[in-house]
């Protein structure tokens, strides 16, 4: 132990040395520079020294054994925030009581991922649906995240993202503030404001940014509010003009509201959801606009490792100048159901851990903008199908996903026809 950090410790406990005058270890004479202090954090409980009465003053000290120091340190009411602060880890693995210690000693606290994906596709999309230009698609996605304690009850997340298209040498790829938003306690609601990741119905109607708030009240029944403006470039269907060209949907104003319960392992929920002036600004079949109101009841059940879950959606979506049908050229469907398995999963901290999970999706046109599955929705028209995967941790903080989609547009159905996209995703993401 160095000579400062044996001073230091035994000035924090606040005792004076002449208390103590055994000497309890033979390798630490009376005339050496660290008796004294050396005497009083043996007296206090603080240093043990090895089991043939000698403190060992010249050998290296683990982490652990340093912890462990601390700890006795805090219990004897030491002032160490900044040694706590630094063997939180070790610390939290002995069981001692470590909260509020990042705060004292620095209360912003920064982490990062990057996830390497690669993902194929076969697009067998035809000239009444939007198509890609390539068979597959391979970035690299960086994420800085920034969190910071404002009070005990309030504190702000921030978050840039870059992603690289390695597909793309000519330099489109951007740095971005993708999130900047405030989580506090007012009163008895829970608040989130500002830009954040909208969740709705989960993900089975919108899983993308919002500019909005969001506020809750209760645990095991839970009311939820939220309102704001979603993210442009959203999947709703624009097939008046020529079928096909690529969109950019405005994503216009949302409001809506949940209802939550958690009896045991089952919760169920039920929401809605309305989307408005959802528009493209453009000279075609929804230059003028249109809206979108959702509602949705669902719920899952967790026995042991495996949960199980289901939801059914009723979308209706009504352009503000033309009869939906009219739009879609065809008689769309308005509801939807999807169900899921997941089996165990992948956690960052446990190497080994692993996880299996699949899901089956029927939605039709209106019940879905943003959805959160990385099959191909067909551009917001309605489609079917499903998507099997598995995740696994090769190391710490080193997370492996595959998962394999099959998924086919429901407006192809209607025409005659078979316009399916069998797509395979695979990432490796790392966090730090």
């Amino acid at each position: 132990m160095k000579k400062s950090l044996v001073l230091a410790m035994a000035m924090a406990l606040g005792v004076t040395a002449s208390a103590y005058a055994a000497n309890p270890f033979s390798d630490v004479p009376a005339g050496h520079w660290a008796y004294d202090s050396i005497n009083k954090l043996a007296a206090a409980g603080v240093i043990e020294g090895y089991g043939d009465a000698t403190f060992g003053g010249d050998k290296l000290m683990t982490r652990y054994e340093m912890a462990q120091i601390v700890a006795k340190a805090m219990a004897k009411g030491a002032n160490v925030d900044k040694l706590a602060a630094e063997f939180a880890d070790e610390l939290d693995n002995l069981g001692v009581r470590v909260a509020n210690l990042e705060k004292k000693a620095d209360n912003v606290k920064v982490t990062g991922e990057v996830r390497f994906k690669y993902m194929s596709k076969d697009n067998g999309a035809g000239e009444k649906l939007v198509s890609s230009d390539s068979n597959h698609e391979t970035d690299i996605r960086s994420r800085i995240w920034v969190n910071g304690q404002i009070n005990d009850d309030w504190s702000y997340t921030g978050m840039i993202q870059n992603t690289q298209d390695l597909g793309d040498n000519a330099g489109n790829e951007k740095t971005e503030f993708k999130r900047a938003y405030v989580e506090g306690k007012l009163g008895g609601l829970d608040v989130t404001a500002g830009r954040y990741n909208a969740f709705f119905a989960n993900g089975n109607i919108y899983d993308n940014l919002a500019d909005g708030v969001e506020v809750s009240y209760g645990s095991n029944v839970k009311v939820k509010g939220f309102a704001g403006k979603a993210a442009d470039g959203l999947a709703f269907a624009d097939l008046g003009a020529g079928y096909g060209s690529d969109l950019d949907i405005e994503g216009g104003n949302y409001a809506g509201g949940e209802l939550s319960a958690a009896a045991g392992n089952l919760n169920v929920a039920a929401g809605y959801v309305n989307f408005k002036d959802i528009a493209n600004g453009g000279d075609d079949a929804i230059d003028k606009g249109a809206d979108d109101a959702i509602w949705y009841v669902g719920a899952d059940y967790t026995m042991g490792d495996v949960n199980l879950s289901a939801m059914y959606l009723k979308g209706d979506a009504s352009y503000k100048d033309v009869d939906a049908n009219k739009v879609l050229g065809y008689d769309y469907d308005d509801d939807g159901w999807t169900v899921g398995l997941t089996y165990k999963g992948a956690q960052a901290d446990v190497v080994g851990s692993w996880g299996l999970f699949a899901n089956y999706y029927d939605q039709g046109f209106g019940t879905y903008l943003a959805h959160t599955t990385d099959a191909n929705t067909f551009a917001g028209t309605g489609f079917k199908g499903y998507g099997v995967g598995a995740n696994y941790t090769f190391a710490k903080n080193i997370v492996g996903t595959v998962v394999y989609y099959d998924t086919e547009s429901k407006v192809a159905k209607d025409f005659g026809e078979k316009v399916a996209d069998q797509r395979v995703w695979a990432d490796l993401t790392f966090t730090f």
